[in-house]
C-alpha cells in the first residue's frame, strides 16, 4: 500500500492526513513538537476564531492579491463545510456579532482531541519530536531524542507553517532546505503584527498596554486613495498593535518596504464632528486643567488625552482649532513592523507560481506543500484557519492523484 509523509501537526497537516486517509493509503504524521496543533491550541486561547460568515466572493477577497487561487481551494471546502466538519467531531459552531465564527464553548482543546482520536482510529500514526531535517537520497531525515532516524514514503506532504511563533515550531527552518532544491520561495515577513512608532519614554513607561477604543483609521492604500477603518487596538512599549492594525497589517508593511515609513492618522472622537468638537473645545476652561476640559467637553481621557499630548506637547491647548484638528487626526508615523517571529503570521514562502494547482512542487515531483508555508496572507478573523485547512485537504487530494498516476513500484 502506498505510503504518505506527512510533515507538520497543524491544521492544514492535520487535514492533508484525514484527506489521504480516507482515499485509502497509509499516512504517517510527523511533528517536531510533544504534541500536535500547538499554535491552534494557543489561537483559541481567546476563544477559537474556526472561520468567518461573511459570503463568497466577498470572502475570497480577503487573501489580497492570492484571492483567485485560495478561492479554488475554498471552491472545496469553505467556512460553511468547515462547519460541518467540525460539527462532525461534535463541535457546534455559532455565529458572533462581529460575523466571526467559534465553536459554542469557545475552546480549541475539545476539537482538536476528537479529531486527533478521529485520526488515529483511521489508522494515521504519529510520530511526535521527529523534527525534519530534509532528504537523505530518497529517505526523509529526522531528528528525534533517540537520535537521528529516517522514513520512507512514496509522497510526501509538508506543512510546516510560516515564520511566526518559532517556539511553536513555525521557525521558517525549511526555508534553505527548499530552496536547495530550486523551489522559488519568497522571503519570510510578518503578517497581522504590530509597528513600532517610536514613543517617548515617558508616554511608553505609563501607557503600553492601554487600549484605544474606538478609533478610526485613515490612511491612503497603493493607489493613493482614501481609505478608513473603525476598531481597536493597543498601544505598546514600541509602537501599536491590535485587530485594526492586523486588518492593515499588509498595506502598512509594504509601504513601509516601499517609501520607509508609513503614514496613518486615528480619530480619537469617532462620532464627533471636527466643527462641533471645535466648538465644544472652545468654550472656556473656567479654571479647569485641559485634562478634565478634554474629559468635559470632548470625552477624550486616559490612554487618548496623552496621546494628544505626546503629539502636540504640553501647550496642547494653545490652538484650540490645532488640538480639535488632532483629536480627529491624530498622525502616526510607523516606523516598521514588528519581527515575523512576534506576528500572528507570515507572509511569503513557496510561492504559487512554483507549483502545480494541486499543490505540488514543480521542481519536486511527489512532493506538496500545504498551509501558512505557502506564499499568500489574509487577516485574522477565521480567514487563515480556513485556508490552512483548505489547502491541506487540496495537497491531499494532490497526492492521492499522484500516487494513483505514480504508483511505487511492488
Amino acid at each position: 500500500m502506498p505510503r504518505v509523509a506527512v510533515i507538520g501537526g497543524g491544521p492544514a497537516g492535520l487535514m492533508a492526513a484525514e484527506t489521504v486517509r480516507a482515499a485509502g493509503f497509509e499516512v504517517d504524521l510527523f511533528e517536531a513538537k510533544g504534541s500536535v496543533g500547538r499554535k491552534f491550541l494557543i489561537a483559541g486561547k481567546g476563544g477559537l476564531n474556526l472561520t468567518h460568515s461573511e459570503a463568497r466572493p466577498a470572502f475570497d477577497a480577503r487573501y489580497g492579491a492570492r484571492q483567485a487561487r485560495v478561492a479554488r481551494w475554498l471552491d472545496g471546502f469553505d467556512g460553511d463545510a468547515l462547519r460541518g466538519w467540525a460539527r462532525e467531531l461534535g463541535v457546534e459552531t455559532y455565529v458572533g456579532s462581529s460575523g466571526r465564527v467559534f465553536p459554542m464553548d469557545r475552546k480549541a482543546a475539545p476539537l482538536l482531541r476528537g479529531w486527533v482520536r478521529r485520526l488515529r482510529d483511521a489508522g494515521v500514526r504519529f510520530h511526535v519530536q521527529h523534527r525534519w531535517l530534509g532528504w537523505d537520497g530518497h529517505a526523509l531525515r529526522f531528528e528525534t531524542p533517540a537520535g537521528d532516524t529516517r522514513a520512507a514514503a512514496d509522497a510526501v506532504v509538508l506543512a510546516l507553517g510560516g515564520g511566526s511563533w518559532p517556539q511553536l515550531g513555525s521557525d521558517g527552518a525549511w526555508v534553505p532546505m527548499l530552496g536547495a532544491h530550486g523551489v522559488d520561495i519568497a522571503s519570510l515577513r510578518p503578517s497581522n503584527c504590530g509597528f513600532d512608532i517610536g514613543w517617548s519614554p515617558h508616554f511608553a513607561a505609563r501607557h503600553a498596554g492601554a487600549p484605544l477604543k474606538p478609533v478610526v483609521a485613515h490612511w491612503r492604500d497603493a493607489d493613493g486613495r482614501e481609505q478608513s477603518l473603525q476598531g481597536e487596538c493597543v498601544v505598546t512599549a514600541t509602537g501599536i498593535e491590535g485587530s485594526l492594525f492586523y486588518a492593515l497589517s499588509a498595506q502598512l508593511r509594504d509601504a513601509i518596504g516601499e517609501d520607509g515609513s508609513a503614514l496613518l492618522h486615528l480619530d480619537l472622537a469617532p462620532g464627533r464632528d471636527l466643527q462641533r468638537l471645535e466648538a465644544a473645545l472652545d468654550k472656556a476652561r473656567a479654571g479647569r486643567s485641559l485634562s478634565e476640559h478634554l474629559r468635559r467637553q470632548a470625552g477624550i481621557t486616559g490612554v487618548k488625552a496623552a496621546l494628544v499630548y505626546e503629539i502636540l506637547g504640553r501647550d496642547a491647548g494653545d490652538d484650540v482649532a490645532r488640538l480639535a484638528s488632532i483629536i480627529k487626526r491624530l498622525p502616526l508615523r510607523l516606523l516598521r513592523p514588528r519581527p515575523v517571529a512576534e506576528a500572528i503570521s507570515s507572509a511569503g514562502g513557496v510561492r504559487l507560481e512554483a507549483m502545480t494547482p494541486s499543490l505540488m512542487l514543480s521542481a519536486m515531483p511527489g512532493v506538496f506543500c500545504a498551509g501558512e508555508m505557502l506564499d499568500w496572507e489574509a487577516p485574522t478573523g477565521g480567514y487563515l484557519l480556513t485556508a490552512c485547512f483548505a489547502s491541506g485537504r487540496i495537497a491531499g487530494l494532490g497526492a492521492i492523484d499522484w500516487l494513483r498516476a505514480h504508483p511505487p513500484a511492488a
